[in-house]
């Protein structure tokens, strides 16, 4: 159950309202000059393998018993606490209650269109779209936290990642065809935002209460 979670959270972090509404930009840059579907997919599929090496190797440190893992393992309940108040100022943000114009994300995607160019795009994308993602990024983070191990820690940020960039595969081979949910995304905009700040705020509150763990614990 526990990765049904994470691949859960990887899906909604791809529709998350400051990351959605660029989704057009990011896959004409997988598209263009592109001379077959293949080759599209194939830089589509290069950046989805850049921020998830990013996001696996979070995951490692997370789940190892020394290093990162093991210091926020021995601060649990004050690591919970302050990530669940910044779960909920994000989700306060995506309500409108309190701007964060940081939380716009990546505006624009790289120039150049080789295979390449697309893994070194998926790797900073993992880095600048942080904090955009982060609250959900960072409930993925304390289920590997929980895990233990690195090797289940790796495997909670590879289904987050999976979660997060099968989106992305499958519109770079329907581009043509997503016309229309582009539009249907413009027009839902302010219903995207109540529902993902509404998640984030009962995510939040349920981290700082420690609750959240427990929970997952239940469920899995």
């Amino acid at each position: 159950m526990e990765f049904l979670i994470t691949l859960i959270e990887g899906i909604i972090s791809f529709i998350s309202p400051c990351m959605l509404p660029m989704l057009p930009i990011y896959v004409s840059y997988f598209a263009t000059g592109a001379k077959s579907r293949r080759q599209a997919f194939a830089r589509a599929l290069a950046f989805v393998v850049g921020f998830t090496l990013i996001f696996c190797l979070m995951g490692l440190s997370m789940g190892a018993v020394g290093g990162l893992g093991g210091f926020v393992r021995s601060h649990k309940r004050l690591v919970e606490i302050v990530c669940g108040a910044v779960i909920i100022l994000f989700g306060l943000s995506y309500l409108e209650v309190i701007p964060l114009p940081f939380l716009k994300g990546v505006q624009k995607a790289p120039s150049g269109f080789s295979i390449l160019s697309a893994f070194v795009f998926g790797l900073v994308y993992s880095v600048s779209l942080t904090p955009c993602i982060g609250a959900f990024l960072g409930s993925a983070l304390m289920q590997a936290l929980n895990a233990g191990t690195a090797g289940k820690g790796i495997l909670l940020l590879l289904t987050y990642s999976l979660g997060l960039g099968l989106p992305f595969l499958l519109s770079a081979l329907l581009l043509e065809r997503l016309q229309g949910a582009f539009g249907w995304i413009k027009r839902h905009y302010r219903i995207i935002n109540l529902i993902c700040g509404s998640f984030l705020i009962l995510t939040g509150v349920l981290m700082a209460a420690g609750l959240l763990g427990k929970l997952l614990s239940h469920l899995s």
